[in-house]
């Protein structure tokens, strides 16, 4: 069985560390770098970086600064935001990262997926699914907008069955795509992993969306990412436990140094989950 991976997530806006409730409220969590070399240190098994208004903003995300955070890290590094075409995955991966995460582009342009996985490898490509549980604030069948070509809608949208749907800019914009469909479709256009965050639980730190997490591991065969709701140590041993994560990330609990990075690894351990020490 392989280890469960513990990460911390750098949601950057102009530049600094940035998180919020429900990705609405943004405070400042201090400088992307330093958070970067703390989390090195603590042992942290991957980092991923987000720039989230990247993509609202329609621009490209800093490659200086992925430069400057790859620098001082060692464990495999993600980056998101703002990423429009291959070239732009090509930039990232020199910059220093290993993998990108694509959220926007892939459902605006499904054939990034594909591209990138076929030029880099599908180890890196990480699709980010923010998700929202239908009929809070979700559009229903026929009024989500028209996303990445009829083939890829048609295939993914939203049904009177659906449960959840995808977010694109950041949660500004719904897509009217059903998650767990959108999940399937990533993997087969060859995404290497799925990056899951419950808007809905985003920053409450009222634990893991087990229900949701479960849905979407449980439909696809590579690893899933756990975020959005992380607040006490029991919350990375449910997941663990009743889903089929391979990982899980969270933000203010480690920016604000409420939970250590080695105390969640130690308590996991106790408990019978396999990590990396």
């Amino acid at each position: 069985m392989l280890a469960k991976r513990i990460i911390p997530c750098l949601d950057i806006k102009e530049g600094r560390v940035v998180k919020g409730v429900n990705f609405l409220n943004l405070r400042d969590a201090g400088d992307p770098v330093k958070n970067a070399q703390f989390y090195e240190k603590e042992g942290a098994d991957e980092l991923v970086f987000l720039d989230i208004t990247a993509s609202i903003q329609r621009r490209s995300t800093t490659i200086d600064l992925v430069k400057r955070v790859a620098a001082v890290v060692f464990m495999p590094f993600t980056v998101g935001g703002g990423i429009r075409g291959v070239s732009d995955i090509r930039d990232i991966l020199l910059a220093g990262a290993d993998k990108v995460s694509l959220n926007t582009a892939a459902v605006k342009n499904p054939e990034i997926i594909e591209k990138g996985a076929s030029v880099f490898g599908s180890q890196c490509i990480v699709v980010a699914i923010d998700a929202k549980r239908k009929g809070q604030g979700s559009r229903v069948k026929g009024q989500g907008r028209k996303y990445g070509g009829t083939k890829i809608y048609g295939l993914c949208r939203l049904t009177a069955a659906s449960k959840w749907e995808v977010y694109i800019n950041g949660g500004r914009t719904p897509t009217g795509l059903d998650v767990i469909k959108w999940a399937k479709q990533v993997e087969k256009l060859g995404a290497g992993e799925i990056l899951l965050t419950s808007m809905n639980y985003d920053g409450t730190k009222d634990g893991y969306n087990l229900e949701l997490t479960q849905a979407v591991a449980a439909a696809v065969k590579i690893p899933v990412i756990a975020s959005g709701g992380a607040g006490k140590l029991k919350h990375f041993y449910d997941v663990f436990k009743n889903t089929r994560a391979t990982a899980a990330l969270a933000a203010s609990i480690f920016h604000f140094r409420q939970i250590r990075i080695k105390e969640i690894k130690n308590y996991l351990e106790e408990k019978g989950i396999e990590v990396r020490l």
